[in-house]
């Protein structure tokens, strides 16, 4: 995707000034400014999408050439489950299978359907009370942080924080930040460092309400205060899929219930883990208008954990879906997917990006996918991606980015406040857990099952 003011020649050769050396990839100009509402094509899919989604849709699809099934249980796809060739070819296949947007949303009702069923999640649980708890507000340059607590079913919490711009008034876009898998506490001040409480989300948190968003950061289920909740191992449980993306939807009500908040600009963004709750979320919810998934989006990657590939979210008797095919199902929503050279989303320019322009091509809407490339780059959420992301949402969601620019227009992370762990917790000595919370994944199963009953 261009660059703002930018000519189509100008984007194909564009590199940023720094040694990473990201580049834009796209075929024509975004309109940057349509941020109100989603444009007429993209308006229609998204009303027509609760109800096509979830159709029943007679159109079994396997590739040729998959790792042979297990005679019983679940097929998974876990890590690496194809070489890159492989995944390469898988979506050479889709395309050759589904040539045409009839055929491709016949493809993704099916796929959504299988998603969802394959989470634990058909039906949806009913919706119940947030009870929401937002406290120890701190105000900083242009923004204010507050620490919050939610209920996504009853005694299930999800814990977080909420960045608000200051002074600001009218409707404000909102933006959920999802974080990946962080290195293991070992002793108290590893928190500074972990999860949501790192300096890294807090930066992106901050500078995006700096700009005009109200922003909310997630924590990963058993991660960050989730720690205190579940203990870290529950991560692990394969239930961990089915409540990100329960978490999710319900973050999601509890933003667009705050005052201000505006329903035709939501965007998702999240690296490596967070990326897969990222494309999922956008898969399963149409209220998403606008993603970002970092480093991982791939087509031979499928995730290593189980919160990712735990659950045959990917793969089973009538269907199979890699990431990048995942990611697709956004479509014709704007998408910015960042890839970077030294993890498995290094081969996104010439594989998985061409096949979501395609996608898109079958709405009218090439534009509004684009991808930044860092070949000199790892697998992070770093500055270099921070400022890719950061003004895609500025142009996609109409955000003030001079707010955070200096007068030669690079990005100013300096006036962010890097807050202590223990300032951005919600559950304290002074404010417990509540005595009704649940503390493992299968009360935590069990609740959702109840919800789901007629």
């Amino acid at each position: 995707m261009k660059g703002p003011g930018e000519t189509g020649a100008e984007c194909r050769r564009r590199s940023f000034t720094r040694r990473s050396h990201p580049v834009w990839r796209c075929r024509s100009r975004p309109n940057f400014h349509a941020h109100s509402m989603p444009p007429r094509p993209a308006r229609f899919a998204l009303l027509a999408f609760a109800a096509a989604s979830f159709a029943r849709a007679d159109v079994p699809w396997l590739p040729p050439g998959l790792p042979p099934a297990p005679a019983t249980g679940p097929a998974l796809c876990p890590g690496e489950f194809l070489k890159p060739a492989q995944g390469a070819a898988v979506l050479d296949a889709a395309l050759a299978q589904f040539p045409d947007r009839t055929r491709w949303d016949t493809y993704a009702a099916h796929l959504r359907t299988r998603i969802r069923e394959a989470a634990g999640l058909a039906p949806w649980p009913k919706r119940t009370p947030l009870n929401a708890v937002i406290r120890d507000r701190r105000t900083h340059d242009g923004y204010s942080v507050e620490n919050v607590a939610f209920e996504s079913a009853p005694g299930v919490f999800v814990t977080g924080n909420l960045y608000r711009p200051t002074g600001a008034t009218g409707k404000h876009p909102v933006i959920l930040s999802t974080h990946g898998h962080a290195r293991p506490v070992a002793k108290p001040e590893d928190y500074d460092t972990h999860a949501r409480f790192s300096p890294t989300m807090q930066t992106r948190c901050a500078n995006l309400a700096r700009m005009g968003a109200i922003v909310f950061s997630i924590d990963m289920f058993a991660n960050g205060e989730g720690i205190q909740l579940y203990g870290l191992a529950a991560h692990r449980d394969t239930l961990a899929i089915t409540i990100h993306v329960w978490n999710g939807i319900r973050a999601l009500d509890f933003l667009l219930g705050l005052d201000g908040a505006d329903p035709s600009r939501v965007a998702v963004s999240g690296e490596s883990g967070g990326g897969t709750q990222t494309f999922l979320l956008a898969a399963l919810d149409p209220r998403v208008t606008v993603t970002a998934p970092v480093v991982m989006v791939s087509a031979h990657f499928f995730g290593g954990c189980p919160c990712e590939s735990g659950v045959p979210v990917h793969r089973g008797a009538d269907y199979f879906a890699n990431n990048a095919m995942i990611a697709a199902l956004t479509a014709p929503r704007p998408q910015l997917v960042v890839s970077c050279g030294k993890d498995w989303t290094s081969n996104t320019p010439r594989v998985e990006f061409p096949f979501l322009q395609k996608i898109y091509g079958y709405y009218g809407a090439s534009d509004k996918v684009a991808n930044v490339h860092l070949p000199d780059e790892g697998h992070d959420y770093g500055p270099s991606k921070r400022d890719a992301v950061t003004r895609f949402f500025a142009a996609q969601l109409g955000l003030n980015l001079a707010a955070i620019t200096d007068n030669a227009g690079r990005i100013d992370e300096s006036r962010v406040t890097i807050n202590r762990a223990a300032a951005l917790r919600v559950f304290t000595a002074d404010f417990p857990v509540p005595p009704h919370a649940l503390h493992d994944a299968t009360a935590i199963g069990r609740a959702l099952a109840a919800l789901q009953k007629p």
